[in-house]
């Protein structure tokens, strides 16, 4: 469905995207993972064909760019992270517009309205006006609006990102349930981890190269163990003497220092003792996407 090879990007002297291979089967949902500045949005923009191929070669439902950029934009959706409703139209009227950019009139579009409408939960809101939304709600306009000319596959640039943790998470369970209902296949780019960890496969990116790529279980497998978080006055210190004493690997990340052990509870006795006044708290904790990825590239996805 989405076939991308040795997909080369520059803004000028800046290299987005450096050799990115990638290969997406029908009905999946693959999500781009990695922080701002690492290349998510412009590889968006080029499977939108808002931005052009330079290097490489891009094939999305069976076509390819930029030679056949018509057949591409009639087969994707688009939902980005910035809103592109217009706040003084109604919800209706904004669907009506979109339907006609995609020559769609009458009877076949009123109903493709009201089939999406009832599909995500808006069908007591299509004469409210867009203004008086909330942002839960113009979040789901926004997928009826890229969903509405019934394409094969849906592009997502950071599309619920701005929304509190319980819209975001509402907004991903009408998404997730209509890629089921019609076998879209989506690609979502995300620096979120409740997004990420919903998504089939992951490809994690990082200075527009791919530095991993599987399930979202599969790549937590990485880290081994446990993840201890300790805080301390002087953690700098702390962390070459855990190195030097227990051969351990720390890094810093946030003011604390943070290392990989097996069994991680078992370590929290021995630094207290090794380290006595000099520990001021200490966190075991599973290990989440953003170890993998702080693991693979030294940097946080936030």
């Amino acid at each position: 469905m989405i076939e991308i090879a040795h997909l080369h990007h520059r803004f000028g002297n800046r290299v987005v995207l450096e050799d990115l291979s990638l290969a997406v089967p029908d009905g999946q949902c693959y999500g781009i993972l990695g922080p701002n500045g690492s290349g998510k949005s412009t590889l968006i923009h080029l499977l939108a064909t808002i931005l052009p191929v330079q290097s490489g070669t891009v094939k999305v439902a069976g076509y390819e760019l930029p030679r056949q950029a018509d057949g591409v934009r009639r087969s994707i959706g688009v939902v980005f992270q910035t809103n592109t409703l217009d706040k003084k139209l109604t919800v209706m009227e904004n669907l009506e517009l979109q339907g006609h950019l995609f020559v769609l009139r009458g009877e076949a579009l009123r109903c493709r309205i009201e089939e999406l409408c009832e599909r995500l939960g808006l069908t007591d809101r299509p004469n409210e006006l867009v203004q008086t939304l909330s942002g839960g709600l113009r979040r789901r306009v926004e997928l009826a609006k890229a969903l509405l000319h019934q394409p094969r596959v849906l592009l997502l640039d950071e599309a619920c990102s701005n929304l509190d943790p319980a819209a975001r998470r509402s907004w991903l369970d009408y998404l997730f349930e209509l890629k089921e209902q019609l076998q879209l296949t989506v690609i979502l780019a995300t620096h979120l981890l409740d997004e990420a960890e919903r998504c089939d496969q992951l490809v994690l990116l990082h200075r527009g190269r791919i530095v991993l790529q599987g399930t979202p279980a599969s790549l937590k497998r990485r880290v081994s163990g446990d993840v201890v978080m300790v805080e301390s006055a002087a953690p700098a210190a702390l962390a070459e003497t855990l190195q030097a004493r227990f051969g351990l690997a720390p890094q810093l990340v946030d003011g604390m220092v943070r290392v990989e052990v097996p069994e991680g509870h078992r370590l929290v006795p021995q630094l207290v003792e090794a380290f006595p006044g000099h520990i001021q708290a200490v966190h075991v904790r599973k290990p989440t996407l953003e170890d993998v990825f702080l693991r693979e590239t030294g940097v946080q996805l936030c």
